[in-house]
């Protein structure tokens, strides 16, 4: 009897049954990043918890977050962060580190882009010259960032230069590789990404391309099934100094992908 008892305990160890799990939505560009694919271990390995993503534009996993189909969301979109929460559906929200969005485009920059004075005016160039154009089109962070972009602008992109795929950052960089066209894209997953063909970054810089990803637990009061011990214990991992060294000492091609910048609360 004992020996059976020890056989089913170490198959429990072995399959990772003792392992707790919770569900966390993330952006497609957290993912293309690479970054998830270096916390995730560790995070298991220190917290015991096996954190199954769901990965989506930010839209679609805040809406998850609504619909108490995760435990937590980690987006970049401080708008519809703050409105989400606004709407009772997270408890609060913790700043956990940013990059910055670049524009992506033809190393040879037909638009002229690396010429403009800020980001505003590069879209500017680029529907201007009516250049290939392409928008992730899915509601996710970096699509509410372009958007927010040509709102400034005073455009409103249309006609056969501007193709929205509504798919993630990985997919939408492929389509933009095999049109040599423009895109906006956060800087991560353009150095993760392989497919780069004659595209290189033609715009950065401008502090308006900031990108802050914050972590959101879903509200318990709205969803009782939420694993709040959980959502908290990985909330208190990811401010960590282990998460610090982890989220920093990231890089690719000798460049960091992310800066952590989680604030106490």
């Amino acid at each position: 009897m004992l020996k059976s008892l020890a056989l089913l305990a170490a198959m429990a160890f072995g399959t990772g049954a003792w392992a707790e799990d919770m569900k966390m939505a993330v952006t497609t560009s957290f993912a293309n990043s690479g970054l998830a694919e270096v916390l995730l271990p560790v995070i298991e390995k220190d917290t015991g918890i096996t954190v199954q993503l769901l990965v989506v534009g930010t839209g679609q996993a805040l809406a998850l977050g609504a619909a108490g189909d995760v435990d937590a969301v980690l987006v970049h979109s401080r708008a519809a962060e703050d409105k989400w929460l606004a709407e009772g559906n997270g408890t609060h929200r913790r700043e956990i580190m940013y990059n910055d969005f670049v524009i992506v485009g033809p190393a040879t920059d037909p638009a002229a882009t690396k010429a403009a004075a800020n980001a505003i005016d590069a879209f500017k160039a680029i529907a201007a010259a009516q250049t290939p154009f392409v928008s992730r089109g899915d509601d996710s962070g970096t699509h509410k960032m372009e958007q927010a972009l040509w709102a400034t602008a005073g455009i409103e992109p249309s006609g056969d230069w501007y193709r929205s795929v509504g798919q993630g950052m990985g997919a939408a960089l492929n389509t933009a590789a095999g049109m040599n066209a423009y895109i906006l894209a956060d800087r991560a997953s353009w150095l993760n990404f392989g497919n780069k063909a004659d595209l290189a970054i033609d715009f950065e810089g401008d502090p308006a391309l900031f990108n802050q990803y914050a972590y959101l637990p879903v509200n318990p009061v709205k969803h009782p099934h939420v694993k709040t011990e959980l959502v908290q214990k990985l909330e208190d991992w990811l401010v960590s100094d282990t998460a610090k060294g982890l989220i920093e000492g990231y890089k690719i091609a000798d460049q960091q992908l992310f800066v952590f910048n989680a604030k106490p609360e």
